[in-house]
């Protein structure tokens, strides 16, 4: 959960009485008398002791106990650096305060207007996208959420709803992330999100594995079919912004595989471990349209979720199967563990089906995509290139970083099939990322497409503003999006 409590006071008290602080400068070579910092002498000590310039704060924040016991955390924001490194040296400083588990702690801003406008909205996103607790099932949980924050040096008049909004959906998919599979299973998801829907007042609808069954979705049902019970199911929620006029629709899709096995190309150990975030897609797209909700974006949203598990069994879907999509189009599966762009495909087909302005879907599709980008970037694909100029630049805003993937015609002779209309992938996944993108692309017809391969879904000590290894990537990058759409 957020912090229940946000205080937002303009001035900045240095008689607070206060546990925890965290005291945010702009980029300078010596502090001017007029900003009377909080800790200023304690920190002058630290930085002597230390033998670090006052600057070094750009690049390591540093904390300290005040006269009166109090835990002090200095850093200091270069403007001229991405926002990226920003949020990165916010989310360093707030640590060595959270480390602690306190109930509340104070922020105080710095610096011109603009700088305190800026440093305000980076630390109240940090400090509440960090400030929960995830879910974790140790009898004595080591991490106790905040349940107070203020908030010194500027007041937002609109009190921070947008950074509210991307942290409460940011948290939604991580805390669905992070849930272990059995707990999360393609029942209990769908439960999840019917009551989420019910909770938001979005329209909910499903189309579980009978009924998918009767309408021809052979590549989604091809995945599911090896599960047992059969609760597969894709799951429509729809939201209307009651604020201004809604200029565009966009369907957001998310691949939601419970586990993944790998079927019978089964995983190995090192593979199959953490194969319960294969969800993640689906999480993030919950998340994306949670925050779209709170902040009021004025979009016109369709989600739809492909919920399923990729399971081994005498029922499960093999190689040289011949599937018959949704669409029509008869598949050659070469590997069943490329069951993502599966259950993709036909959700993509029903998605289009509304006629959307534009089409995003999210997966954590491809592992070749982490061998090219590693695990600090997601890449991106469109049949658009200034969508994909649109997507560059919301990552840069965002903190969210994306990189562009070509996915010309001529990779396509690699699907070639000689038995069906198209392969589902090759054997060799040297650039699979790329052939997955275009076996999509068939999904989709000509509407405008952005798929993202979430390659940054989970990264060691955290990403940006996120200090977890599930990041919860994708939500952020979605609203700046959005919003300029």
């Amino acid at each position: 959960m957020l912090a229940s409590l946000f205080q937002n006071i303009s001035p900045i008290d240095h008689s607070i009485k206060a546990s925890h602080i965290l005291v945010i400068l702009p980029q300078l070579e010596k502090l001017p008398k007029k900003y009377n910092v909080l800790g200023e002498e304690s920190l002058g000590k630290l930085l002597l002791r230390r033998e670090m310039k006052l600057t070094d704060l750009s690049n390591t924040p540093v904390s300290a106990n005040l006269e009166k016991g109090e835990l002090c955390a200095w850093v200091m924001l270069n403007t001229n650096k991405s926002i990226f490194n920003q949020q990165t040296c916010i989310r360093k400083a707030i640590k060595l305060l959270l480390i602690e588990n306190p109930p509340e702690i104070h922020i105080a801003v710095y610096g011109t207007t603009h700088q305190r406008k800026s440093f305000s909205e980076l630390a109240v996103y940090a400090a509440w996208v960090n400030g929960a607790a995830l879910p974790v099932r140790k009898n004595k949980p080591i991490k106790k959420s905040l349940t107070k924050i203020s908030l010194y040096g500027y007041k937002d008049a609109e009190n921070f709803t947008l950074q509210r909004a991307m942290a409460e959906g940011n948290l939604l998919a991580r805390g669905l992330t992070i849930l272990p599979a059995n707990e999360l299973t393609p029942q209990t998801y769908r439960q999840q999100i019917k009551k989420l829907a019910e909770n938001e007042g979005w329209e909910y609808e499903e189309f579980d594995l009978s009924k998918l069954q009767e309408i021809g979705a052979g590549a989604f049902v091809a995945v599911a079919q090896g599960s047992d019970p059969k609760d597969a199911a894709i799951v429509h929620i729809k939201h209307n912004c009651n604020k201004g006029t809604q200029s565009k629709s966009v369907a957001i899709v998310g691949k939601g595989i419970c586990f993944d096995t790998g079927g019978h190309n089964l995983k190995p150990p090192r593979y199959m471990q953490g194969m319960h975030e294969d969800m993640n897609g689906s999480a993030v797209a919950l998340g994306i349209l949670l925050a779209a909700t709170r902040a009021e974006i004025p979009v016109k949203i369709d989600c739809w979720l492909a919920i399923a598990q990729n399971h081994i069994s005498p029922h499960a879907y093999k190689q040289n199967d011949i599937i018959t999509a949704l669409n029509g189009l008869s598949i050659e599966i070469v590997h069943t563990d490329a069951e993502g762009r599966m259950v993709l495909a036909d959700t993509l087909t029903l998605a289009v089906k509304l006629k959307p302005d534009l089409i995003i879907d999210f997966a954590t599709l491809t592992g070749s995509m982490k061998t090219a980008l590693g695990s600090r970037y997601s890449g991106i694909f469109s049949n658009r290139s200034d969508l994909s100029t649109k997507a560059i630049l919301a990552g840069e805003k965002s903190g969210e970083r994306v990189c562009a993937f070509p996915m010309d015609a001529d990779y396509e002779e690699s699907l070639e099939s000689n038995i069906a209309d198209i392969k589902q992938c090759e054997l060799g996944g040297e650039f699979d990322h790329i052939l997955a993108a275009c076996f999509l692309r068939n999904f989709v017809n000509d509407a405008p497409w952005l798929h993202m391969d979430l390659s940054a879904s989970s990264h060691k000590d955290g990403l940006g503003a996120v200090d977890s290894e599930i990041t919860g990537f994708g939500v952020s990058w979605a609203i700046e999006f959005l919003k300029n759409i």
